[in-house]
């Protein structure tokens, strides 16, 4: 039998190996390594590019995704990352470098030739970049409400606290 103190100091154990192995891999992102993120944000900046707006990275759309390729949009991790090592060897073929390396009008022919060549991995990132641009920012995207703000939206409040002052803790 273990008595609670091994348990405890079993289990801490174990945590710290875990956040270690978590912690050495060079990344910001949750789930995509930097590179990956650096391929990603200069596709999903094709797909909604500045102008007198932010782009889609600018506006935090890969803190978005990184972030549901954790929860929501787990089950697409296999896709995301084979699809961002086939846009690479794309963009390798095409243009002699990573897509993140490439000037404006490189990464615009890679991503058409993405979207042709591989048109579901193409439209799950457009998809996914137009959700983290135009969708609420508590979620990562859409940073400092951006979207709404070029839609000319008023920032919605969010559902379950408006009615509450949370100073009293009681109902408005």
């Amino acid at each position: 039998m273990f008595n609670r103190r091994e348990i405890l100091t079993g289990g801490a154990a174990a945590g710290a190996v875990l956040v270690s192995g978590c912690l050495s891999r060079s990344s910001q992102g949750l789930v995509l390594s930097d590179k990956e993120a650096g391929t990603l944000a200069a596709l999903c900046d094709q797909i909604i590019p500045a102008d007198e707006w932010p782009s889609a990275s600018e506006a935090g759309v890969l803190t978005f995704i990184d972030r549901q390729l954790t929860g929501p949009y787990r089950r697409h991790r296999k896709a995301y990352r084979t699809g961002i090592e086939e846009l690479n060897k794309l963009a390798q073929l095409r243009i002699g470098v990573d897509l993140g390396s490439g000037t404006a009008l490189q990464q615009l022919d890679v991503a058409r030739a993405l979207e042709q060549q591989n048109p579901a991995f193409f439209g799950m990132v457009r998809q996914h970049t137009m959700q983290g641009y135009y969708g609420s920012p508590r979620h990562g995207g859409n940073k400092d409400a951006v979207a709404y703000r070029m839609l000319g939206l008023d920032v919605p409040l969010l559902r379950g606290r408006a009615q509450f002052d949370l100073t009293t803790g009681s109902k408005s």
